[in-house]
Protein backbone atom coordinates (compact mmCIF):
# COMPACT_ATOMS: atom_id res chain seq x y z
CA UNK A 1 0.00 0.00 0.00
CA UNK A 2 1.23 3.61 -1.30
CA UNK A 3 1.92 6.12 1.09
CA UNK A 4 -0.02 9.36 1.34
CA UNK A 5 2.99 11.38 3.02
CA UNK A 6 3.29 13.46 0.40
CA UNK A 7 -0.76 14.67 1.27
CA UNK A 8 -0.04 14.93 4.80
CA UNK A 9 2.97 17.52 4.46
CA UNK A 10 0.55 19.41 2.24
CA UNK A 11 -2.23 19.11 4.68
CA UNK A 12 -0.27 20.22 7.58
CA UNK A 13 0.77 23.47 5.62
CA UNK A 14 -2.97 24.08 5.16
CA UNK A 15 -3.74 22.51 1.63
CA UNK A 16 -7.19 20.43 1.79
CA UNK A 17 -7.82 19.33 -1.77
CA UNK A 18 -5.13 17.87 -3.11
CA UNK A 19 -5.24 16.49 -6.92
CA UNK A 20 -3.06 13.34 -7.98
CA UNK A 21 -2.16 13.48 -11.71
CA UNK A 22 -0.73 11.38 -14.41
CA UNK A 23 -1.05 10.23 -17.64
CA UNK A 24 -0.74 6.97 -19.66
CA UNK A 25 -0.35 6.14 -23.36
CA UNK A 26 2.71 8.47 -24.60
CA UNK A 27 4.63 5.21 -25.84
CA UNK A 28 1.87 3.21 -27.96
CA UNK A 29 1.91 3.65 -32.00
CA UNK A 30 -2.00 3.53 -32.00
CA UNK A 31 -4.85 5.19 -30.13
CA UNK A 32 -5.28 8.07 -27.31
CA UNK A 33 -3.44 9.42 -24.86
CA UNK A 34 -5.43 9.52 -21.58
CA UNK A 35 -4.76 11.48 -18.02
CA UNK A 36 -6.83 11.36 -14.93
CA UNK A 37 -7.23 14.08 -11.83
CA UNK A 38 -8.07 12.43 -8.75
CA UNK A 39 -8.99 14.23 -5.01
CA UNK A 40 -8.87 11.47 -2.10
CA UNK A 41 -10.16 12.69 0.72
CA UNK A 42 -8.05 12.96 4.07
CA UNK A 43 -6.02 9.87 5.86
CA UNK A 44 -7.26 7.90 2.45
CA UNK A 45 -6.12 4.07 2.79
CA UNK A 46 -6.63 1.42 0.23
CA UNK A 47 -4.95 -1.95 0.03
CA UNK A 48 -3.77 -2.79 -3.08
CA UNK A 49 -2.79 0.73 -3.92
CA UNK A 50 -0.20 1.10 -6.26
CA UNK A 51 1.73 2.25 -9.65
CA UNK A 52 -0.76 1.30 -12.06
CA UNK A 53 1.97 -0.62 -14.23
CA UNK A 54 2.93 -2.83 -11.27
CA UNK A 55 -1.11 -4.26 -11.24
CA UNK A 56 -3.13 -6.88 -13.03
CA UNK A 57 -5.73 -6.01 -14.88
CA UNK A 58 -8.07 -7.48 -12.60
CA UNK A 59 -6.46 -5.54 -9.56
CA UNK A 60 -6.81 -2.23 -11.68
CA UNK A 61 -10.78 -2.53 -12.23
CA UNK A 62 -11.36 -3.26 -8.75
CA UNK A 63 -9.15 -0.36 -7.22
CA UNK A 64 -11.02 1.72 -10.44
CA UNK A 65 -14.32 1.12 -8.90
CA UNK A 66 -13.31 1.69 -5.26
CA UNK A 67 -10.96 4.76 -5.92
CA UNK A 68 -14.30 6.49 -8.25
CA UNK A 69 -16.49 5.78 -5.21
CA UNK A 70 -14.46 6.81 -2.21
CA UNK A 71 -12.55 9.95 -4.38
CA UNK A 72 -13.51 13.37 -3.36
CA UNK A 73 -13.61 14.20 -7.38
CA UNK A 74 -12.18 12.22 -10.27
CA UNK A 75 -11.64 13.76 -13.81
CA UNK A 76 -10.65 12.00 -16.82
CA UNK A 77 -9.47 13.30 -20.35
CA UNK A 78 -8.24 12.16 -23.86
CA UNK A 79 -6.35 13.48 -26.34
CA UNK A 80 -7.05 11.80 -29.43
CA UNK A 81 -4.15 10.39 -32.02
CA UNK A 82 -4.79 13.25 -34.55
CA UNK A 83 -4.08 15.95 -31.87
CA UNK A 84 -1.45 13.82 -31.09
CA UNK A 85 0.42 13.96 -34.36
CA UNK A 86 -0.32 17.69 -34.78
CA UNK A 87 1.02 19.23 -31.47
CA UNK A 88 3.56 16.18 -30.67
CA UNK A 89 3.44 13.86 -27.90
CA UNK A 90 5.40 16.34 -25.31
CA UNK A 91 2.80 18.90 -25.70
CA UNK A 92 -0.08 16.67 -26.21
CA UNK A 93 1.19 15.16 -22.58
CA UNK A 94 1.04 18.52 -20.79
CA UNK A 95 -2.21 19.42 -22.43
CA UNK A 96 -4.22 16.28 -21.80
CA UNK A 97 -3.20 16.43 -17.72
CA UNK A 98 -4.43 19.94 -17.61
CA UNK A 99 -7.50 19.24 -19.33
CA UNK A 100 -8.07 16.25 -16.38
CA UNK A 101 -7.54 19.00 -13.85
CA UNK A 102 -9.99 21.27 -15.81
CA UNK A 103 -12.69 18.12 -15.99
CA UNK A 104 -12.48 18.10 -11.72
CA UNK A 105 -15.99 19.36 -10.38
CA UNK A 106 -14.46 20.56 -6.95
CA UNK A 107 -11.18 22.94 -7.74
CA UNK A 108 -7.69 21.19 -5.92
CA UNK A 109 -5.62 23.82 -4.50
CA UNK A 110 -2.37 21.68 -5.28
CA UNK A 111 -1.60 19.45 -7.85
CA UNK A 112 0.61 16.41 -7.26
CA UNK A 113 2.22 15.65 -10.80
CA UNK A 114 3.66 12.52 -11.90
CA UNK A 115 7.43 13.33 -13.01
CA UNK A 116 9.79 15.52 -12.30
CA UNK A 117 9.32 17.93 -14.65
CA UNK A 118 5.66 18.53 -14.73
CA UNK A 119 4.50 21.86 -14.40
CA UNK A 120 1.22 22.74 -16.22
CA UNK A 121 -0.23 26.29 -17.43
CA UNK A 122 -2.70 26.03 -14.30
CA UNK A 123 -3.17 28.77 -11.86
CA UNK A 124 -2.66 26.54 -9.18
CA UNK A 125 0.12 25.29 -7.03
CA UNK A 126 1.99 21.98 -7.81
CA UNK A 127 4.96 20.08 -7.53
CA UNK A 128 5.99 17.29 -10.15
CA UNK A 129 7.74 13.72 -8.61
CA UNK A 130 9.67 11.93 -10.30
CA UNK A 131 8.08 7.89 -10.08
CA UNK A 132 5.02 9.48 -8.85
CA UNK A 133 2.88 6.64 -9.59
CA UNK A 134 4.93 4.76 -7.13
CA UNK A 135 5.39 6.63 -4.05
CA UNK A 136 1.62 9.12 -4.15
CA UNK A 137 -1.38 7.72 -3.15
CA UNK A 138 -3.10 10.16 -5.31
CA UNK A 139 -0.87 10.15 -8.21
CA UNK A 140 -1.00 6.56 -8.44
CA UNK A 141 -4.99 6.60 -7.51
CA UNK A 142 -5.18 8.75 -11.41
CA UNK A 143 -2.40 6.19 -12.75
CA UNK A 144 -5.18 3.69 -12.38
CA UNK A 145 -7.92 5.62 -13.12
CA UNK A 146 -6.35 6.61 -16.22
CA UNK A 147 -4.44 3.60 -17.30
CA UNK A 148 -8.29 1.66 -16.79
CA UNK A 149 -9.77 4.36 -18.98
CA UNK A 150 -7.85 3.72 -21.91
CA UNK A 151 -7.44 0.59 -22.30
CA UNK A 152 -11.40 0.39 -22.14
CA UNK A 153 -10.91 2.17 -25.17
CA UNK A 154 -8.66 0.44 -26.78
CA UNK A 155 -11.11 -3.20 -26.52
CA UNK A 156 -13.76 -0.95 -27.69
CA UNK A 157 -11.32 -0.09 -31.04
CA UNK A 158 -10.30 -4.11 -31.23
CA UNK A 159 -14.07 -4.18 -32.08
CA UNK A 160 -13.77 -1.85 -34.65
CA UNK A 161 -9.87 -2.85 -36.10
CA UNK A 162 -10.10 -6.72 -35.02
CA UNK A 163 -6.72 -7.19 -37.43
CA UNK A 164 -4.98 -5.39 -35.27
CA UNK A 165 -4.79 -6.60 -31.81
CA UNK A 166 -5.88 -3.44 -29.72
CA UNK A 167 -7.38 -5.55 -26.87
CA UNK A 168 -4.34 -7.59 -26.18
CA UNK A 169 -1.51 -4.63 -26.33
CA UNK A 170 -3.32 -1.75 -26.57
CA UNK A 171 -1.45 -0.30 -29.66
CA UNK A 172 2.01 -0.30 -27.73
CA UNK A 173 4.66 -1.74 -30.22
CA UNK A 174 4.82 -5.41 -29.04
CA UNK A 175 6.16 -7.98 -31.67
CA UNK A 176 2.72 -9.22 -32.70
CA UNK A 177 1.37 -5.79 -33.28
CA UNK A 178 4.37 -4.83 -35.04
CA UNK A 179 3.90 -8.08 -37.31
CA UNK A 180 0.51 -6.97 -37.92
CA UNK A 181 0.88 -3.66 -38.86
CA UNK A 182 3.77 -4.64 -41.53
CA UNK A 183 0.97 -6.67 -43.03
CA UNK A 184 -2.34 -4.72 -43.26
CA UNK A 185 -0.33 -1.02 -42.93
CA UNK A 186 -1.52 1.37 -40.63
CA UNK A 187 -5.44 1.82 -39.40
CA UNK A 188 -7.68 4.96 -38.63
CA UNK A 189 -6.25 5.33 -34.91
CA UNK A 190 -2.31 4.77 -35.61
CA UNK A 191 -0.21 7.33 -34.55
CA UNK A 192 1.23 8.86 -37.74
CA UNK A 193 4.19 10.64 -36.47
CA UNK A 194 5.43 7.82 -35.03
CA UNK A 195 7.90 5.42 -36.20
CA UNK A 196 7.44 2.86 -37.62
CA UNK A 197 4.11 3.81 -38.53
CA UNK A 198 5.48 7.19 -39.63
CA UNK A 199 7.45 4.89 -42.59
CA UNK A 200 3.78 3.53 -43.61
CA UNK A 201 1.67 6.20 -44.01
Amino acid sequence: MLSNLYERKLARQGFRLIAGVDEVGRGPLAGPIVAAAVILPKNFSLPGLNDSKKLTPKSRERLFVEIKRAALGVGIAAVSHRLIDRLGIGRANFLVMKMAVEKLTIEPEYLLLDGGRSRLALPIAQIGITGGDGKCASIAAASIMAKVTRDRLMIKYHEKFPLYGFAQHKGYGTKDHLKKLARYGPCNIHRRSFFPVSEMA
